[in-house]
């Protein structure tokens, strides 16, 4: 991480580390079932998704759903209804499974056929640092290309150190100012 704002919130600036903004901005990316696995309807959609592939079962044994084939019939054919437990543990498995299904299409989508992803960056809440020691930052839009493989990699391996990495790459374009977007109120942009 660049280093002059390590202690962000001295004069009560606001905001995030730029790797943290990166992966949020990945995260959201991913959209699924609105419904609650609370609801018959999300829960019978979450358990259709996680039964048609072995990837699924696999998500399943990832979060933890250890059931007899019978229970599963059961949950499937609206028989029985899991307990609280594994219905949070259903939703965990499948939110495991859609960021691995979709990490290929957000790799091709930002990547862009080489020619990478417009991100806007957004600095650091100042509007409660006190006037003298506010700095003259702007939202700045560039160009990304060459780390959205590393970049979706980290996000799915929950790997902080190499988004703070890929985050010190993309903002080295930013010029001399680039330490002044270590951290940020938030990044977006139109992939």
């Amino acid at each position: 991480m660049a280093g002059r704002w390590m202690d962000l919130g001295m004069f009560n600036a606001r905001g995030i580390p730029g790797a943290d903004a990166l992966g949020i901005a990945i995260e959201q990316m991913v959209t699924g079932i609105v419904s609650p696995v609370d609801s018959e309807r999300g829960l019978a959609a979450r358990l259709s998704y996680l039964t048609k592939t072995d990837a699924g079962y696999e998500a399943m044994d990832r979060a933890g759903i250890h059931v007899s084939p019978r229970t599963l019939m059961a949950w499937l054919a609206e028989e029985r209804i899991p307990n609280k437990a594994n219905r949070s543990r259903l939703d965990a498995a499948y939110w495991d499974l859609r960021r691995r299904n979709v990490a290929a299409d957000l790799k091709k989508r930002l990547n862009n056929n080489g020619r990478g992803t417009r991100i806007e960056i957004n600095p650091v809440d100042q509007s409660r640092v006190e006037g003298r020691h506010q700095r003259d930052l702007s939202s700045r839009s560039i160009n990304v290309r060459g780390v959205w493989d590393r970049a979706v990699d980290a996000w799915m391996d929950d790997d902080v150190a190499e988004l703070d990495a890929i985050w010190d790459d993309i903002i080295q374009d930013l010029g001399s100012e680039y330490d002044a977007y270590s951290n940020v109120s938030s990044i977006g942009w139109a992939a």
